[in-house]
């Protein structure tokens, strides 16, 4: 590697602003979408045009793909450089607007083995630079500025912080530097049941974009995202789902990823592969509320449930 991850890290650490507010299947064969990616949500090298992606009357879909051994959903199955890759190329066949790669599994439900950015590094470095070659725009799942800066060398467009830039204090003039979209996700470390969970979720977001302002991140460059399944209860998730509209108050796109969450399973006992039913319900309201963007493993019925949904909203 060209550069060590740590001496990229020792780059961009810097502490946090202090702030106000405290950091707290059995499924049925996949479908390939009738209808190909839209040519507006990037150029031909792979760049991103957010504004025109999110101008589309339906939300545009993030296909996800864990290069992790442990992910909750597909742990392992692609690990392998060549398994990643013919999935990257599957999911973008399939319809996806964005390809979300992520090289350290962050568990929602706990059990998550901590690794190293050299470890995660060692993972992306055969993966990801194929994949920006394939011409999607490709996010970057980390929360590790060495590791966001590594793949934004490489070509990626986006960062995907779990943390919401809190959890890292070289994360947002990481982002600022580069000026590059950003998904900013609500976290806690563990779920309270007894806490208002949109009113902790409208806080933890506030006081990411007062840390996104102070390091200089352009406002249109925040994505927002509830983090389905993060630091919440199943009752919680649901609820950050029903009440998601209340998020349009901060005037930026919503991300939403409630594919194959184990909130689905305490309606219907399932495992996460037998989800799919629920993935796309719980991303049909979601797009109803505001959504701009769903996260989903499972692309092409996730691209045609909303794409037919749109459809029949338009006929009203």
């Amino acid at each position: 590697m060209e550069q060590s991850a740590y001496a990229i890290a020792l780059h961009f650490q810097r502490p946090l602003p202090d702030l106000d507010t405290p950091p707290r299947t059995a499924q049925s064969d996949r479908m390939i979408a009738t209808a190909s990616r839209s040519a507006a949500a990037a150029t031909p090298a792979g760049r991103l045009d957010l504004p025109a992606l999110l101008a589309r009357p339906w939300p545009a879909v993030m296909g996800v793909l864990n290069i992790t051994p442990d992910s909750f959903s597909d742990g392992g199955a692609f690990i392998a450089p060549e398994s990643a890759l013919a999935q990257a190329r599957r999911m973008i066949a399939e319809g996806a607007d964005i390809i979300d790669i992520g090289a350290e599994s962050t568990r929602p439900y706990g059990g998550s083995q901590p690794v190293t950015a050299e470890d995660e590094l060692r993972r992306l470095e055969p993966v990801l630079p194929e994949v920006v070659a394939l011409g999607v725009p490709v996010s970057i799942d980390s929360m590790k500025p060495a590791v966001v800066a590594w793949a934004l060398d490489r070509g990626a467009v986006i960062a995907n912080d779990v943390w919401g830039l809190q959890r890292d204090g070289g994360m947002a003039g990481l982002i600022a530097e580069r000026n590059v979209p950003v998904v900013v996700m609500h976290n806690r470390d563990g779920a309270d049941p007894a806490i208002d969970i949109m009113a902790d979720i409208a806080a933890f977001l506030a006081r990411s974009l007062d840390i996104a302002s102070s390091a200089g991140i352009a406002r249109e460059r925040i994505v927002l995202d509830p983090g389905i399944g993060f630091g919440k209860t199943p009752e919680q998730s649901m609820t950050a789902l029903a009440h998601l509209a209340e998020l349009k108050s901060f005037g930026l796109p919503i991300l939403v990823g409630a594919s194959r969450k184990r909130f689905i399973s305490t309606v219907t006992p399932s495992e996460p592969q037998q989800r799919l039913g629920g993935s796309i319900a719980a991303h049909l309201i979601a797009a109803q509320n505001g959504a701009n963007i769903i996260r989903a493993h499972d692309v092409a019925e996730t691209v045609q449930a909303l794409r037919v949904a749109a459809a029949i909203e338009d006929r009203k």
